[in-house]
C-alpha cells in the first residue's frame, strides 16, 4: 500500500514539479492596455509629454479563436512607447473578444503583459506546456501589422493571476520598435497590481513557473492622500525575475488610492511606477497639465541612502491606471 501511494505522488504533481520557466519571460514586451475612448486616451499621453504614440487605425480581427469558438470583431488599435515599454491601445469596436469583455468588467485597465517568443513553434510549445499546468487559451489569432505577421495568444489567467498573460511571435519583421522616450527622463521600474490575497495570486505564478514573492512592510511617514494627511498602510509582494520589478499591493488601512481602485475597477494592474531625479518637478508638471497628485509618501531616515519618496498621479481619465512617481537618495 504505501509503495503504491509513493508511486503515484510524483506522477500526480509532475507538472507542478518540473514547471520550468521560459528565457523570453524575462522581459515585457509590450503591454495590451483596453480602453473605452483610445483616442481621448492617447491624446491625454501625448499632452503629457510622450511623443511617440501613433494615432490609432481600426483593424478587423478575422482569424481570431475566442474561448475555442471563432470570433469575427473590430477594434481601434493605437501603438506608442511610454518610456521604455512597448504599448497597445486598444478599444473594442464590435463583435466580441477578450478586450470587450475585459471592458465590460473592470472598465479601461491594462489587460496583459505581452512576452515575445522567438519562434512559432516556441509559441506552441509555450501554450502546450501551460495546458499541461491546466491554463487554457483565453484567445489567440493572427494579425498583420507594419513590423510582419503576428500571431498571438492571450492565457486565461486572469481570474487566478489578475492579469492575463500575453504571448506574441512576429515573423518576417520589416521594421524596428520605436527607441525609448520619456519626458523629463522618467525610467518605467515597477508594473504594479491591486489585490486581495496576495500570497494566493504567488501560489498560482509559482505553479506556472515564476518565482514565488516575498512580501515587506515596512514603516512610512510623510503620507498624504488627496491634499489630507494620510494614514494609509499596506503589505507589498515583489516578484524579480526580469527587468522590470512587479509590484503586488495589499491595501490594509486606508483611505487609499488602492481601495479605491479595487472599488472602481476590481483587482488587477494599478500602475506603472517611474524613477526620477526630480519627483517635484514632475508631480507639478502633471498637476498643470490637468493630472493631480492624489497620495504620496516616505520611506527611511531623510537624509540618508536607501531612503526615498513616492507620489502618485491621477491618470485614470486616460486609461483606467495611475502613476506613481519614485525618488530614491543614493
Amino acid at each position: 500500500m504505501h509503495k503504491f501511494v509513493v508511486c503515484l505522488f510524483p506522477l500526480f504533481f509532475l507538472p507542478q514539479l518540473f514547471a520550468q520557466l521560459p528565457g523570453f519571460y524575462k522581459r515585457v514586451d509590450r503591454i495590451t492596455w483596453v480602453v473605452d475612448d483610445v483616442n481621448k486616451v492617447t491624446q491625454g499621453w501625448k499632452k503629457l509629454g510622450f511623443e511617440r504614440v501613433h494615432d490609432p487605425a481600426e483593424i478587423s480581427l478575422d482569424r481570431t479563436q475566442y474561448r475555442g469558438r471563432t470570433s469575427l470583431s473590430k477594434v481601434k488599435v493605437a501603438a506608442g512607447r511610454l518610456g521604455n515599454i512597448q504599448v497597445r491601445w486598444i478599444q473594442p469596436v464590435g463583435g466580441r473578444n477578450a478586450y470587450a469583455d475585459f471592458l465590460a468588467k473592470h472598465g479601461s485597465g491594462v489587460f496583459s503583459l505581452v512576452h515575445r517568443v522567438p519562434t512559432l513553434e516556441a509559441l506552441k510549445a509555450e501554450i502546450r506546456r501551460l495546458a499541461g499546468l491546466r491554463v487554457r487559451v483565453l484567445e489567440e489569432g493572427e494579425v498583420s501589422s507594419a513590423l510582419g505577421s503576428v500571431s498571438y495568444a492571450y492565457m486565461d489567467t486572469e481570474r487566478e493571476g489578475k492579469y492575463s498573460l500575453g504571448l506574441i511571435y512576429i515573423s518576417d519583421p520589416k521594421g524596428s520598435e520605436m527607441p525609448a522616450q520619456a519626458p523629463m527622463d522618467l525610467k518605467l521600474s515597477q508594473y504594479a497590481f491591486v489585490v486581495r490575497d496576495p500570497r494566493r495570486v504567488s501560489a498560482f505564478w509559482q505553479k506556472l513557473g515564476f518565482p514565488e514573492m516575498s512580501f515587506t512592510h515596512g514603516p512610512m511617514r510623510d503620507l498624504f492622500h488627496r491634499g489630507s494627511k494620510g494614514k494609509f498602510d499596506q503589505e507589498l509582494g515583489w516578484q524579480r525575475h526580469g527587468e522590470i520589478v512587479y509590484e503586488w499591493i495589499l491595501p490594509l488601512q486606508g483611505p487609499t488610492v488602492y481601495e479605491e481602485h479595487l472599488k472602481k475597477h476590481g483587482e488587477g494592474f494599478h500602475h506603472l511606477a517611474f524613477d526620477t531625479g526630480d519627483i517635484d518637478g514632475v508631480t507639478a508638471r502633471w498637476k498643470e497639465l490637468g493630472f493631480p497628485p492624489t497620495q504620496s509618501g516616505a520611506w527611511g531616515t531623510p537624509g540618508k541612502s536607501g531612503s526615498g519618496r513616492f507620489s502618485y498621479s491621477d491618470t485614470d481619465s486616460i486609461g483606467g491606471i495611475a502613476v506613481e512617481f519614485l525618488w530614491n537618495l543614493r
